[in-house]
């Protein structure tokens, strides 16, 4: 199985995974025009808009011997600071100002015709994901029911290792490599999108370039990630990409949490069939109450 790559994703998803588990609300929509005459940073004037950075959930020492304090400094203390200082000069004062992280990624994907603000977005809430994929004493194999997924969605736990690690390995330039929970096919411009059968159902991995990530497309709910921009590694590992991706895998994975967000995914997802099932159900209710209500206008006017 070769890993696919989220270069051209069609539509945004509709019940978001996790944080987006509040279901189908109006959000704020953000014009082209009106994105450019917002962004300009306002000299003198306080920026208001907040969107926190979150530190990992552990110090920034807890991941040595593996990952030093000097790579967490740098990557969390700058790159993850400056999307979230960049990302806030962005949207203050405008429509996106209080919105959750997850819309403005959403909004700003804009289909694949990214508006500016979605780099910096997707990237804190990227490195948030990362961070907690991530935990000291990590690594080895997972257990329970992720494990069953995992062996059987790919054969085998070493069959995943070496997908995971290609994936990541392969992915040119800066990017991330993930592993989803996907529960249905992707829309494809005019075909029909069947609803999701139990074999759509499945574990798989893919890789994206820059900052995109499968909150971008249906049906994706990623539960694990790895940074492979150089920023994530270099210090410890400078060029070595496939040292620090073994590593990952071997002494810094949080199987704990990526068996939580299986679980989490595979309730979204469910939750969200039904809706989509009550929402057409509804919808077919009243087209026949129309097309009734028609016939007896027609028979009365004969």
């Amino acid at each position: 199985m070769m890993p696919s790559t989220l270069s051209s994703p069609s539509t945004a998803v509709t019940a978001l995974y996790p944080a987006f588990l509040s279901g189908h609300r109006r959000v704020p929509q953000w014009s082209r025009s009106h994105n450019k005459q917002k962004e300009r940073v306002k000299v003198g004037v306080a920026v208001t808009a907040k969107v926190d950075l979150k530190p990992p959930p552990y110090p920034l020492d807890a991941l040595e011997p593996h990952m030093s304090k000097q790579t967490l400094e740098y990557h969390w203390g700058k790159h993850h600071r400056a999307y979230v200082d960049n990302l806030n000069k962005q949207i203050d004062g405008t429509e996106l100002d209080g919105s959750t992280l997850e819309d403005i990624i959403r909004i700003s994907y804009n289909k694949g015709d990214l508006l500016p603000t979605f780099n910096n977005a997707a990237q804190i809430w990227n490195h948030e994901f990362f961070w907690e994929s991530i935990q000291p004493s990590g690594g080895g194999r997972p257990s329970g029911e992720l494990l069953r997924w995992i062996e059987r969605d790919f054969g085998s736990f070493e069959a995943f290792v070496q997908e995971f690690k290609a994936a990541a390995a392969t992915q040119f330039g800066s990017g991330w490599a993930w592993l989803a929970y996907k529960t249905g096919k992707l829309d494809a411009g005019n075909a029909v999108n069947p609803r999701p059968t139990e074999e759509d159902k499945k574990l798989l991995v893919l890789k994206s370039p820059n900052a995109v990530n499968p909150l971008v497309w249906d049906h994706h709910y990623p539960i694990l990630t790895i940074d492979v921009w150089e920023h994530a590694y270099y210090l410890d590992f400078q060029n070595r990409r496939p040292d620090y991706i073994s590593l990952f895998l071997e002494k810094l994975v949080s199987w704990e949490s990526v068996s939580k967000r299986l679980e989490l995914a595979i309730a979204s997802a469910a939750e969200k069939e039904r809706e989509e099932k009550e929402a057409a159900e509804k919808e077919k209710e009243e087209k026949e109450r129309l097309e009734r209500l028609e016939t007896e206008e027609a028979s009365e006017n004969n």
